[in-house]
């Protein structure tokens, strides 16, 4: 073998070598460099209310991280489907994220068919938040607690009647999972949005309203509410309302609010865009505004979010198929 061929073949090697280490490094350093263009975050939901203050809180500190402009694209409808499909069929370079409420685990089950698979087209980066829910009761209703609640509504079956901003919402379906759990009936009335079942609630015109806990403190506060219950796991931060569980241990409905971004992402990305964010909402000053909104900060892996997300899934479609809720 000639001198000539022993150095072509150490070369072949050595360049070898450098494309197997630029292999097994380049997923990494493509995440060292995300993002080198915009960032869009599709919002499945109208713009307004504390679901979008809370993203927008989020993306501007991001916007900071990355060096590049973060843009809310508002695409509501269809309980947020329409969205969620925009997403889903994005290109998967890490440059589109959707925001997504808990409707992305109830559509499934409440909607006939839609243009898009939760699981095979959507991949979960981080849950970012729970909004609290509460159930609130007109000031004269002959009950106070969760536990007088359940005793009149089974002494008085199908009497009492339940306000909530929509069929197939987040709220509706948490009072039917109460109803369910704790064996009695009361009659749903769905409005179009929180603003009208108050009023009816406040005119004395049905007995109960299930809703997001920021949206009826104030009137929890002035006395025209009663708050028998929140339906998280565990009692507000700053407030001494108590929970459904306290009664019914086990329970726990809260509205959730995350970041999810077609499936085909680089997991690279995703991780990177889940620890960015995650450091965004450690700071103490975000935590505050915040539970300000009537959340609670939640941060979670993206494989984490994506078996949460399964996990609503399961269980709503049970709670929708028994209590046979079909979308407006």
């Amino acid at each position: 073998m000639t001198r000539q061929t022993i150095l072509l073949q150490r070369r072949q090697l050595l360049l070898a070598g450098s494309a197997f280490a630029a292999g097994c490094f380049a997923p990494a350093a493509f995440a060292q460099a995300y993002p080198k263009a915009p960032v869009k975050f599709i919002v499945p939901f109208a713009p307004g209310g504390p679901t979008d203050t809370v993203g927008r809180l989020i993306t501007q500190k991001l916007q900071e991280i990355w060096g590049q402009p973060v843009i809310m694209d508002y695409k509501p409808g269809a309980g947020t489907a329409i969205g969620a499909d925009f997403i889903a069929k994005a290109p998967p370079d890490g440059l589109t994220i959707g925001m997504v409420n808990s409707s992305l685990a109830v559509n499934p089950s409440l909607r006939k068919s839609l243009p898009y698979d939760t699981v095979k087209d959507l991949a979960g980066v981080t849950q970012i938040a729970n909004l609290q829910l509460a159930i609130v009761a007109r000031p004269d209703a002959p009950f106070n607690t969760v536990p007088e609640l359940i005793a009149y509504a089974k002494k008085n079956p199908g009497k009492l009647t339940y306000g909530t901003p929509g069929a197939g919402s987040t709220t509706h379906l948490g009072a039917e999972l109460l109803k369910r759990e704790a064996g009695f009936d009361m009659l749903h009335a769905p409005f179009k949005g929180s603003a009208p079942a108050h009023t009816e609630l406040m005119g004395g015109r049905i007995d109960l309203v299930v809703d997001p806990l920021l949206s009826v403190l104030p009137y929890v506060k002035a006395g025209r509410m009663k708050m028998i219950a929140t339906l998280g796991p565990k009692r507000v931060k700053g407030f001494d309302f108590p929970t459904v569980a306290e009664t019914l241990p086990g329970f726990n409905v809260n509205a959730l609010l995350g970041f999810v971004a077609p499936r085909a992402t680089p997991k690279e990305i995703l991780a990177k865009i889940q620890s960015d964010t995650e450091k965004v909402l450690r700071d103490p000053e975000m935590q505050k505004r915040v539970e300000e909104q009537g959340m609670e900060v939640v941060t979670s892996r993206p494989e984490q979010f994506d078996a949460f997300i399964q996990a609503e899934m399961k269980r709503w479609k049970t709670v929708i198929a028994e209590a046979n809720i079909q979308a407006e």
